[in-house]
């Protein structure tokens, strides 16, 4: 801290009262890799329990005779 002509000059660090590392970076950048992580696994563990497309030609003759039923 220096006083020139009656104004205090202080550097950045003395400003900041600490110094300046990537703490927040680390932070967000972690959070991040572990938020999509979190997704991905919510999304393929229900995409391998559900039973959507697994019974596709099932599926589709059950439509063609629900079809065929309602029509007179």
């Amino acid at each position: 801290m220096e006083v020139r002509n009656g104004e205090v000059h202080v550097d950045a660090t003395e400003a900041r009262a600490g110094s300046t590392n990537n703490t927040v970076r680390y932070v967000l950048l972690i959070s991040i890799v572990l938020a999509i992580l979190a997704m991905t696994i919510i999304w393929i563990t229900g995409a391998l329990n559900s039973d959507q497309g697994n019974n596709a030609q099932a599926n589709s003759q059950r439509a063609v005779a629900e079809e065929q039923a309602t029509k007179p």
